[in-house]
């Protein structure tokens, strides 16, 4: 098991090298393998940031095996729609780190091609370059493309069966490819043995997200006057249309939406149209707030923490700040 496996194990070759390696999971799980301990906090940290990045030091081997652990976990917890939103925040992660495969600014350089991972999702015949982008064979183009007018055909350059798209709507479709990937199967039949020797895990991470104290809806009217220094900041870039990270962007619709702005006021606010902010809304604002903005502790870990103020030092979460505010 190597660092691309671990960087993509929602890859066949990921899944390969784990059956190579014989390991059993309820092995892992019986012995307190450290996968376990990971596995946990991926699925944690998905349901909370929309992220499964981690913020301390991780073997390959660790890495990869916390995967399967984090599909069985999710299939275990009796949280409404935990697995559309670990889904979500896996691609999230992996389009973060495809795009910067593709891209050339990877340290280190590249680890997986683009003809590679449209082989990998059996898109190499629905996608083909062209001089100014790509082509997307148009049934494959509707099934990920996502939500919001500027994704829509009649906007669209639709030719011979083809849908003309960007590099960047490339990614776009291929977050959702990987969205699909790691959806598929999900929940698990988990067998006896497993789900019994997981019970706790899986209750200690629906005692960690029922436990945080930030409030869970708003009977005022949304205001901007009660935002956190780090959310003014996620929507003054947004205003000047910075290229957001996935992780801010998730910050500050996530926020937005839980607060109580429906997707056509994010887009008011944000001055961003629906195909700039289109996958965020669709997945987050849409849902009608159902999403968790991040906490404080991982904003400051992806470097979204940005002016705090007395307030900042005695709250965990942005949405406190907000209550205390209102």
């Amino acid at each position: 098991m190597d660092a691309s496996h671990a960087r993509y194990p929602f890859l066949d070759a990921a899944r390969e090298a784990v059956g190579a390696a014989g390991v059993d999971l309820l092995s892992l799980v019986q012995e307190d393998h450290p996968a376990v301990d990971r596995g946990r906090e991926r699925v944690e940290r998905a349901l909370v940031a929309g992220t499964v990045e981690t913020d301390r030091r991780v073997t390959p081997r660790v890495e990869v095996l916390s995967y399967p652990v984090a599909r069985v976990l999710v299939s275990l917890l009796e949280v409404p729609g935990a697995v559309e939103k670990y889904a979500a925040a896996e691609a999230a992660t992996a389009y973060e780190r495809l795009s910067e495969e593709f891209s050339g600014t990877r340290p280190g350089g590249a680890t997986l091609a683009l003809p590679d991972l449209l082989g990998e999702f059996g898109l190499d015949d629905e996608v083909r370059e062209a001089a100014d982008g790509y082509r997307v064979r148009v049934g494959t183009y509707l099934r990920l493309a996502p939500g919001g007018e500027g994704w829509a055909l009649v906007r669209r350059d639709l030719a011979s069966g083809t849908v003309g798209v960007t590099r960047a709507e490339l990614h776009e479709l291929l977050r959702r490819a990987v969205e699909e990937r790691v959806a598929a199967g999900l929940p698990l039949d988990v067998p006896d043995p497993i789900a019994s020797a997981l019970d706790s895990t899986a209750r200690d991470v629906e005692r960690a997200l029922s436990s945080r104290n930030y409030p869970r809806s708003f009977d005022a009217d949304p205001t901007s006057e009660a935002f956190p220094p780090c959310i003014e900041h996620l929507l003054a870039a947004a205003r000047d249309d910075d290229d957001l990270p996935a992780h801010s962007t998730f910050a500050l619709v996530s926020f937005l939406a839980r607060v109580g702005m429906s997707d056509e006021e994010i887009r008011a606010l944000t001055g961003r149209d629906g195909e700039a902010f289109g996958y965020a809304l669709e997945r987050l604002a849409s849902e009608g707030g159902t999403y968790a903005p991040p906490s404080c502790a991982t904003m400051q870990a992806l470097g979204d923490c940005v002016n705090p103020d007395d307030l900042c030092a005695t709250i965990s979460h942005p949405l406190e700040y907000y209550a205390e505010e209102l």
